[in-house]
């Protein structure tokens, strides 16, 4: 992602990105690995209370499971692109200033 310089520009990527945030379906920070033996299913691998756990997922479930990984990927992206654009609008705040300063 390219980062403008002006801070207008940099509030609106930030403002856009922001209405993007509401979750499309229920996030889940997860991994599925490998197939089941003798099951039609999957295992999930999370981080629970800083230990790995794993979960069996039933083939009915799959679907909606895959779904809540990638949103999950999708808002842990989007929010590390605001987290950069917000930390660019408080670097170019004080140029911001200096030229409505010099305007009024």
């Amino acid at each position: 992602m390219r980062i403008p310089r002006h801070y207008t520009l940099i509030e609106r990527m930030r403002d856009a990105r922001l209405k993007l945030c509401a979750p499309l379906c229920v996030p889940l920070a997860a991994s599925l690995v490998g197939q089941s033996r003798g099951r039609s299913g999957r295992q999930l691998t999370l981080k629970d209370e800083g230990k790995t756990r794993t979960v069996y997922v039933p083939q009915a479930l799959m679907e909606e499971v895959v779904s809540s990984i990638r949103e999950h990927k999708r808002l842990r992206k989007l929010l590390l692109e605001i987290n950069q654009l917000e930390l660019a609008r408080i670097a170019a705040f004080g140029v911001h200033q200096r030229r409505r300063g010099a305007r009024s």
